[in-house]
């Protein structure tokens, strides 16, 4: 494996760094989840990678079975444990454990435990996420064709809503 091409060409660096101060409080609550943080937002890294912190409380259930068409999905467990679908069998995943799920990948995720739950997960290339996560639960109770079009619209597929 080599580094990708180049999209830098001048012979200096420019100040671009960004800096994002952690917010106090999450940016949105989420079906499954405590919170969701937006650390990155494709908006900030110019596409490359959406990157967020997930916050779950105690048995909570966070995503059933799934795939996504366009983007992989990673998560990084910061504390706590989390049960993770690997598209064949539930693993556990605790402090420091990493997932990578390209793709095309059948995944889930949950917290079993009695313990709250803080992971990361990066979407990549990055895609407009916030607006799932926000709306996703004023969707759930809409009908059955207005929640499929707005999963399909966000790159995600569970599989309990395809048809065949």
């Amino acid at each position: 494996m080599s580094y990708p091409d180049p999209r830098y060409f001048s012979d200096k660096g420019e100040v671009t760094a960004l800096h994002r101060p952690a917010p106090q409080h999450p940016d949105t609550d989420f079906v499954g989840a405590s919170g969701i943080s937006y650390v990155a937002t494709p908006e900030t890294t110019g596409g490359e990678y959406g990157l967020y912190k997930v916050d779950m409380g105690p048995k909570t259930m966070g995503a059933k079975e799934h795939f996504h068409r366009t983007i992989s999905e990673s998560f990084y467990v910061m504390s706590g444990e989390v049960e993770f679908y690997n598209g064949e069998r539930w693993i556990t995943g605790g402090e420091g454990d990493f997932l990578y799920v390209p793709a095309g990948g059948l995944h889930a995720f949950q917290n079993d435990s009695e313990e709250p739950l803080s992971m990361l997960m990066i979407f990549s290339p990055g895609a407009p996420r916030e607006e799932y996560f926000e709306k996703a639960a004023e969707y759930v109770e809409r009908n059955r064709e207005e929640l499929k079009a707005f999963q399909v619209r966000h790159d995600t597929y569970f599989t309990d809503m395809l048809d065949g």
